[in-house]
C-alpha cells in the first residue's frame, strides 16, 4: 500500500493487503488466551497452591520471552509466514501435551514442561506479523496500524478469549474448553497464512546476512540505547496484565466474586482496552507518541492499578464500581500503544531488530508478572504486590521521557507538519 492510497483501509490505518492477517491474529489469540482468566483458580481448586500456579505461569513466561525475542529477527530473516507456521506447530504440540497428559493427571512436572513449550507458540505467530506491519505500512500511519494490531491481539487474547471461556467452561467443562482452543487457532492460521497472499522480502537472503540480522537483535541495544529503554518500558507495560490473573481472582473472591463474575470483569477490562488501542493510535499520531505513553500509559496505569485493589475494600465489593475501575485501567493500558511506533522509528534500518527488543519486552512481561507475585506475595501480601506494580508504571513514565525521536519531533506525522525530514522506507510487499 502506497502513502497516497485513499481507500477506507488507508484512512482507518489498516494496511489493506494484510487485512486477512489481522483477522487471523484475532481468532488465533482468542484460542490462545481462553484459559488466562481462570486457570490459576481452577488449579488451586484442584489442590495446587498459588506458588505452584505462579511457577507454571513463570515457566510459560520464560519461553514466551525467548520466543518473543527471536520473533522479530526470525520474521525479518526467514519471512513472517514461515515463522508464524513454526509458532503454530509449537503451540499445537504444547497444547496436546499440557491438556492431554499434564492436566488429565494433574502431573505438575509434565504441566510445567508442556505449558512452557506452548509458550513458544503465540509470540512467533503474532509478533512476526507485527514486523510485517512495520514493513508494509507508511510511517505517517504506523501508529494507527499498530493500534489495530493491538486491537485484534488483545481483542482475541483478553476479550473474546475471556467471554468465550466463561461460556465454554460451563457448557463443555474445563478440559474440553481447553481442547476447543485447537479449533480456534487453526481457523486463525487459515486466515493469516493461507488467505493472506501478501509477499514479504527483507533483503536478508544469504546465511551470513541472516546470522548477522539475528545478532542485530542483541547489538542494536548498544548501538541505540533508547531502543533498550523502549524494551524496559514494554516489559512494564503488561507486567500487571500477567500478574493480575495469578492473584486477583482469589483476591476478588474474598470480596464475594465468583470465577464467572471475575471473567466478565476481565473481559470488559479488555473490551475497554481494545477500543482505546485504536483511540490512542490516533492520539499518539497527533499529540505525540512519547507524551501519550508517559501520561496516559505510565501515570494512568499507576493510579488505576491502585483503584483495582482499594475499591473492592472501600465499596464493600460493589460490582459496578470495580467494573468501572477495570475499564479505566484497560483504557490507560492502551496508552502504551504508540511504543510500537516510537521504537522502530528510532532507527533508519534494522527495524526487525528494534521490534525484537520490543517483542522481548512483551514476552518478559509474561515472566516478570507471575514472578513478582511468586516472590513477593508471601512477604508483602496482595497490597504489597499492587504497590510494586503501580511503582513500576511510574518508573516507565520517567524512562519514556528519555526516548526521544531524531530532531526531537513528537511523531512521524509531526515531522511532516513541521517540515522535518521523514525517514521512510518503501514498503516491501
Amino acid at each position: 500500500m502506497q502513502p497516497n492510497d485513499h481507500s477506507l483501509f488507508a484512512k482507518a490505518g489498516i494496511p489493506r493487503q494484510l487485512t486477512w492477517g489481522y483477522l487471523g491474529i484475532l481468532i488465533f489469540m482468542m484460542g490462545d488466551g481462553m484459559e488466562q482468566g481462570w486457570l490459576s483458580p481452577y488449579l488451586i481448586e484442584q489442590g495446587m497452591n498459588i506458588t505452584q500456579t505462579a511457577s507454571l505461569f513463570t515457566a510459560y513466561g520464560v519461553t514466551i520471552a525467548i520466543s518473543s525475542w527471536f520473533s522479530g529477527v526470525l520474521a525479518e530473516s526467514y519471512g513472517p509466514k514461515k515463522t508464524m507456521a513454526m509458532g503454530l506447530l509449537l503451540y499445537l504440540a504444547g497444547t496436546i501435551g499440557f491438556v492431554g497428559y499434564g492436566m488429565a493427571n494433574l502431573d505438575f512436572p509434565v504441566m510445567l514442561l508442556t505449558y512452557a513449550l506452548r509458550g513458544f507458540g503465540y509470540p512467533l505467530f503474532a509478533y512476526s506479523f507485527l514486523v510485517w506491519i512495520s514493513y508494509a505500512t507508511p510511517k505517517e500511519m504506523l501508529g494507527r496500524a499498530v493500534g489495530w494490531f493491538w486491537f485484534v491481539f488483545t481483542g482475541g487474547l483478553n476479550v473474546l478469549g475471556a467471554f468465550y471461556s466463561s461460556w465454554a467452561i460451563k457448557e463443555l467443562g474445563h478440559i474440553n474448553a481447553l481442547w476447543s482452543s485447537v479449533f480456534w487457532v487453526l481457523i486463525g492460521a487459515l486466515f493469516a497464512l493461507v488467505f493472506n497472499k501478501t509477499k514479504f522480502e527483507s533483503g536478508y537472503t544469504t546465511p551470513e546476512s541472516k546470522m548477522k540480522e539475528l545478532l542485530k537483535g542483541f547489538t542494536i541495544m548498544k548501538e541505540e540505547p533508547k531502543v533498550l529503554l523502549g524494551g524496559i518500558v514494554r516489559i512494564i507495560n503488561t507486567t500487571a496484565q500477567f500478574a493480575f490473573p495469578v492473584f486477583l481472582p482469589t483476591y476478588m473472591a474474598l470480596h464475594g466474586f465468583s470465577t464467572t463474575e471475575w471473567l466478565y470483569i476481565w473481559g470488559t477490562i479488555f473490551t475497554s482496552n481494545i477500543i482505546f488501542n485504536l483511540i490512542f493510535g490516533f492520539v499518539g499520531d497527533r499529540l505525540g507518541w512519547r507524551k501519550t505513553i508517559m501520561w496516559f500509559g505510565g501515570v494512568g496505569c499507576a493510579l488505576t492499578t491502585l483503584f483495582l485493589y482499594y475499591i473492592p475494600q472501600f465499596s464493600a465489593g460493589n460490582y459496578w464500581l470495580i467494573m468501572f475501575a477495570g475499564i479505566l485501567w484497560g483504557a490507560c493500558l492502551a496508552g502504551y500503544v504508540p511504543l510500537s511506533a516510537l521504537v522502530p522509528s528510532l532507527v533508519n534500518k534494522d527495524k526487525g531488530a528494534a521490534m525484537a527488543v520490543l517483542n522481548l519486552g512483551a514476552g518478559l512481561a509474561v515472566f516478570v508478572g507471575p514472578a513478582i507475585v511468586g516472590l513477593f506475595i508471601g512477604i508483602a501480601g496482595n497490597e504489597g504486590v499492587i504497590w510494586i506494580l503501580a511503582s513500576l508504571y511510574l518508573l516507565s513514565a520517567v524512562l519514556t521521557k528519555f526516548i526521544t525521536l531524531p530532531d526531537n519531533r513528537k511523531s512521524a506525522r509531526h515531522a511532516a507538519y513541521e517540515g522535518l525530514p521523514v525517514v521512510s522506507e518503501k514498503p516491501v510487499l
